[in-house]
């Protein structure tokens, strides 16, 4: 009589048989016949495989709600080229998440995300050389921080022990909110739920706000009927380090929620394009190769409607605190540069990357935006200056 093991031991073997000659056991004890799809290289399509993914590359965006994953399909829009470059923009939880797909995602090698998420991973998840592994390639629009309340809160400190939605682990406001919160000395219930979901449940009273980073206009607001008269508290910029900077909401940005004439002073933390060092020799430093190069070359395309007004306040030659910029776009700001002085006196348009780096130098004014970022940046640049930070 054959022990235990060896039945079990037959038992498997007949399986792995089945399963080989293409027959799998369901779970009624049955055998039936699979169908296998054939691969590509067994229909010839071997080429057609290499071809799709050779230029191929994973943008990391943000939620459907929020700002970011239309900032990534615009950029993917102007880089994708047939047969040269595709860009996949993908829907992520936020700015936290982004940096871990950077990491850690096969296929994801460039993301959006906010400066003040590094620091994140360096002090509270402790990640190993994370400043070597992740670099920036320009930076993006300042994403203004939103704090919403219901109509009875007049204050930051009404908000003591209430409910207050931080967004989704992962999201840019889970790193923004808790620093808010603890900067002001006020105590709240701190809730990681899609915002979404805490707009509704701010009409029912459950939640007395919520904390959402993301440039203005933002969908998630204006797209929403307040008829229950939320608003925006105002945020000082005094109480806040060196990675935020001063900004307002106006009715030109919100009209249900702000009266005309008047301004909510806020706070804005700048998002960056940010990218996984690759090494030279890798295959993925040569797709971001081209990635950096179309980026800059077709960059004057972001400025035309019916992309975000905001691309206009981009300074691709401008620095990031904190950051370090990734050789490949190094190496392009300094070629334009050297372009640009061997030209000498020849008096011809600018390209966009010529124009950052004057901007950069302080050669030309920078162009005006919507909400005047731009302006207020410098503003907070001189402030900081004379503060001796």
């Amino acid at each position: 009589m054959r022990s235990r093991l060896g039945q079990a031991l037959a038992v498997v073997s007949l399986a792995g048989a089945l399963s080989c000659a293409g027959w799998i056991q369901d779970g009624w004890g049955q055998q039936r016949k699979t169908v296998r799809a054939p691969t590509a290289a067994e229909t010839g399509e071997t080429s057609k495989v290499y071809k799709v993914n050779n230029w191929t590359i994973g943008l990391a965006g943000g939620t459907l709600e929020g700002t970011f994953i239309r900032l990534a399909a615009e950029a993917s829009r102007i880089v994708n080229d047939p047969d040269q470059m595709r860009v996949l923009p993908v829907i992520t939880q936020g700015a936290i998440d982004n940096v871990r797909d950077l990491l850690y995602l096969r296929g994801i090698d460039v993301a959006i995300t906010n400066a003040d998420v590094l620091e994140h991973f360096k002090t509270l998840e402790k990640i190993p050389n994370i400043e070597k592994r992740i670099h920036f390639i320009s930076e993006l629009v300042v994403s203004e921080v939103h704090l919403l309340v219901r109509p009875e809160i007049n204050s930051i400190q009404d908000l003591e022990g209430k409910k207050v939605s931080f967004h989704t682990q992962g999201a840019g406001s889970a790193v923004t909110a808790p620093i808010l919160f603890k900067r002001l000395g006020v105590n709240v219930e701190a809730v990681y739920i899609n915002n979404v979901i805490a707009l509704e449940k701010m009409k029912t009273g459950e939640f007395a706000g919520l904390v959402s980073n993301s440039a203005k206009p933002q969908d998630l607001f204006t797209k929403f009927k307040n008829e229950q008269g939320f608003k925006f508290l105002p945020l000082p910029i005094e109480k806040f380090d060196e990675y935020y900077i001063p900004s307002e909401f106006t009715s030109e940005d919100y009209p249900g929620y702000v009266k005309p004439g008047e301004k909510v002073e806020t706070l804005a933390v700048q998002s960056v394009l940010a990218v996984y060092n690759w090494p030279r020799e890798s295959d993925r430093y040569r797709r971001l190769e081209r990635f950096v190069e179309f980026y800059f070359d077709r960059f004057e395309a972001l400025h035309k409607p019916p992309n975000h007004p905001k691309w206009k306040s981009v300074n691709l030659a401008a620095k990031v605190p904190g950051w370090t910029r990734y050789v490949v776009a190094e190496e392009k700001l300094k070629s334009v540069a050297r372009v640009k002085a061997t030209a000498g006196a020849k008096k011809e348009p600018e390209t966009p990357v010529e124009a950052s780096l004057n901007r950069q130098k302080g050669r030309t004014t920078p162009p005006a935006v919507a909400g005047d970022q731009e302006k207020l940046f410098q503003q907070f640049l001189e402030w900081n200056k004379k503060q001796g930070k």
